[in-house]
């Protein structure tokens, strides 16, 4: 059994903490758009997710880059093409990789996830200053590569 010192023990648990309470106040920042446009958390996830990446635009990126099953992604992107918020298109020369376009009817929905996600950060965020935001920042990044490296080696 590890022997860990009162300062680590101390620090992962505030981490595991952290991480449920921030993930409960999020689900709860984000259930009042889901409820007032008629939609899934997943469907809102997808929308929000090609609103503020719009750089990745294929249910491939999602999957990959959120971690979400592909059997969800496609169900959402298939209710969201239904609803008319999204379409699907084909760049010329490549008829394989199906592209994700926001259209007009989203905005609304959009605009009412991204406000919910600031009013999110803002509360998470409060009273932490710069300069440890900053340090957080190199933190994530460094824990997101050496899990990514290990997640991506099997």
């Amino acid at each position: 059994m590890e022997n860990l010192t009162n300062a680590e023990q101390k620090m992962r648990a505030g981490f595991f903490d952290t991480v449920g309470l921030m993930r409960q106040l999020y689900n709860r920042s984000l259930e009042s758009v889901c409820i007032k446009f008629g939609m899934t958390r997943m469907e809102l996830d997808v929308l929000l997710f090609l609103a503020n990446n719009p750089e990745f635009d294929t249910a491939s990126d999602i999957v990959e880059l959120r971690g979400l099953s592909k059997s969800h992604v496609s169900t959402s992107v298939a209710g969201l093409e239904k609803r008319g918020y999204l379409e699907r298109n084909h760049r010329s020369g490549n008829r394989r990789t199906v592209h994700l376009k926001l259209k007009a009817d989203a905005e609304a929905a959009v605009e009412a996830g991204r406000l919910a996600q600031r009013r999110f950060f803002t509360v998470a965020f409060r009273g932490i200053s710069l300069e440890d935001r900053e340090a957080m920042e190199r933190s994530f990044e460094k824990m997101a590569g050496n899990v990514r490296e290990i997640l991506w080696e099997e």
